[in-house]
């Protein structure tokens, strides 16, 4: 039984529903349908969009708050090369090009004013960018329906996210915008830009990125490069630290000239890109130093501090035993104190001892435990408790523990 999201969803869609999930690994259903609707159900797209996401670049549906990618277009050193349309040959050519001149230039003429007028009425709509990529899929669509599969591979994403990869990779990026209108664009798209010499090299040695100028994303790309006729190509790069124009094309350019173009630009220009991948690799090299020497360091602070920690441990340790025995002479202190004050307690309570000559009196001889003698007179009449006082009162002077044996005298 399909899951409640599926119910309304073709079999194509639930099979490219479950495709992408597969491709992503996203396990919500939702997101991979929503994913998939933003792009239209072209799951290519789709998967170039997340892989974007997961190296980095943000999604062109939740773009970041900062300014996009700046492109240099001012840089005098540009390569420009125009080519003009040919003349015609003959008088049959020169016939029909001056019978078909003044509908030609009426129908432009008009056709301009038409487009100048609609602008006073209601904003272009091409103005408002709402889904680049969609822009981009629909092209794509369009391009394959009309002239093949057999093309360069398109960069399945927004301009900017192809400025950003052109950047990071340090590639050239080919830049085409597509006028529908223009009489030159079917000719050059089925001849020239579908030569397999001219795939090659495009697919083998750069990025490449292309619109029609009637999708808003096209529209904003031509409103930044302002080509001048069609068909337009350009060569972007990294160049001086800005993503730069290097190389216009404008104009019907066939395969070979067009090779020959383009290689050209690339190899004037290669020397800025080893630059930039020296200044990188020796950025990266300062980098892997500096976290070299910040892990060592930090290895070195940890080891101080775990020095420092074994001290302060020491020096507790020395602390608390200074303290037992400090602990140890104050306990012994207060029980030296109170055998003396249990002795004198206890001998304030003797009778005072006879005379010698009392003839009532007798000596007694206390024989203690460290085999000491103790000798008092008591008289007759005391009891024996005054004896036992005496011999408990000299054992705890003394400190001594065990019987006593007494001797009478």
């Amino acid at each position: 039984m399909a899951a409640p999201e599926e119910r309304d969803l073709t079999q194509e869609q639930t099979e490219k529903l479950l495709q992408f999930q597969d491709l992503t690994g996203i396990e919500s259903m939702d997101q991979c349908r929503h994913t998939l609707e933003q792009h239209n159900w072209n799951i290519e797209a789709a998967v170039q969009d997340r892989l974007n996401e997961q190296e980095g670049v943000p999604s062109v549906f939740n773009p970041p708050p900062s300014r996009p990618l700046q492109v240099n277009t001012a840089d005098h050193r540009i390569y420009s090369y125009v080519v003009s349309r040919p003349q015609p040959r003959g008088l049959l050519g020169w016939g029909y090009y001056l019978i078909m001149l003044p509908f030609r230039f009426t129908y432009y003429t008009i056709l301009d004013i038409f487009r100048f007028a609609l602008r006073f009425i209601r904003p272009d709509p091409r103005s408002r960018v709402t889904d680049p990529v969609g822009d981009i899929v629909s092209f794509m669509h369009s391009f394959e329906e009309k002239y093949g599969r057999a093309h360069p591979v398109f960069y399945q994403g927004t301009y900017s996210q192809a400025l950003n990869d052109a950047k990071r990779e340090l590639r050239f990026l080919l830049v085409y915008l597509h006028g529908d209108d223009h009489q030159d664009s079917d000719e050059f798209c089925r001849t020239t830009l579908c030569a397999p010499e001219v795939i090659s090299l495009i697919n083998t040695r750069m990025l490449f990125w292309a619109c029609s100028t009637n999708k808003p994303e096209g529209y904003r790309v031509s409103q930044a490069l302002r080509e001048n006729t069609y068909p337009f190509l350009a060569m972007i790069m990294l160049k001086d630290r800005r993503m730069t124009v290097v190389g216009r094309l404008e104009g019907l350019i066939q395969p070979d000239d067009l090779i020959n173009q383009l290689t050209f630009i690339m190899d004037a220009n290669q020397t800025y890109l080893v630059s930039e991948r020296l200044e990188r690799e020796e950025r990266n090299q300062t980098q892997v130093l500096r976290q070299q020497q910040d892990e060592a360091y930090l290895a070195s602070l940890r080891a101080d501090q775990e020095k420092e920690r074994k001290k302060r441990e020491e020096r507790e340790r020395k602390r608390r035993k200074e303290e037992e025995v400090q602990q140890q002479k104050l306990a012994e202190e207060r029980r030296r104190r109170n055998l003396q004050e249990e002795k004198e307690r206890k001998l304030e309570c003797l009778p005072p001892e006879p005379s010698p000559d009392d003839p009532e009196s007798v000596k007694i001889i206390f024989k203690l435990p460290n085999d000491s003698r103790v000798e008092r007179r008591f008289h007759f009449s005391q009891s024996l408790t005054s004896q036992t006082r005496v011999k408990r009162a000299f054992s705890q002077k003394r400190g001594l523990r065990g019987r006593c044996q007494i001797s009478i005298k």
